[in-house]
């Protein structure tokens, strides 16, 4: 559940407040601490200085709140708005409050309004604009954008005429050539002629 910010500069505001009514004798320009710097010189740091840091850091914050979406509603912005007029009525009307370092806050809190109203509006516009950009997307169908079509190469020109590589002559097997042998010769004997029928007798001398 949102609640409604406090408005952080009342802060200091109030603080101030509380000094000028219910410690007269406490006094804003006195220094409270002396811090050494690094050069060696003394800086003196007064009631008045240890308000206006506060109130600045408190500004800061307050416009980061701003920033965000939804942070701040009207009535935050009409309850810095009251913190503004009262610390300017009082600025101006009561002579204790007629100061550098109340007038310093005073303007803080003019800014801390401002900031809040420009940034308020920011928001709005582009909250305003957001749908308007968006409604025709969702009437219109979306068309699937048409694929680029690749870019034809250019032709180029056969060579008038193109070696073709030799054919190799297919290897013949050459099977060796089978002579048939040649016929014994025949040896004539006279006891195998055709008209002898006979074999011849051992005891006969040979011839």
């Amino acid at each position: 559940m949102s609640m409604v910010g406090f408005p952080l500069l009342l802060i200091p505001l109030a603080i101030y407040n509380i000094v000028v009514f219910l410690m007269p004798g406490v006094s804003l320009t006195e220094p409270l601490v002396k811090l050494t710097l690094l050069s060696g010189a003394e800086w003196p740091i007064t009631l008045s200085d240890m308000l206006l840091t506060l109130g600045v850091l408190l500004l800061l914050s307050e416009i980061i709140k701003s920033a965000r979406p939804g942070a701040k509603y009207l009535t935050d912005h009409l309850l810095s708005l009251i913190v503004f007029g009262g610390a300017a009525a009082e600025f101006l009307l009561w002579p204790r409050f007629g100061s550098s370092t109340f007038f310093l806050l005073t303007m803080l809190a003019l800014v801390d309004f401002l900031a809040g109203l420009a940034l308020r509006a920011r928001r709005g516009v582009q909250v305003a604009s957001g749908p308007a950009a968006s409604a025709p997307a969702a009437r219109t169908p979306a068309t699937a954008a048409p694929e680029p079509q690749p870019a034809a190469a250019p032709s180029v020109p056969a060579p008038a005429a193109e070696a073709a590589p030799p054919e190799r002559p297919e290897p013949k097997i050459v099977h060796p050539e089978v002579t048939p042998n040649p016929p014994s010769p025949v040896v004539p004997s006279p006891e195998l002629q055709p008209g002898n029928t006979s074999p011849p007798s051992p005891d006969a001398p040979p011839r």
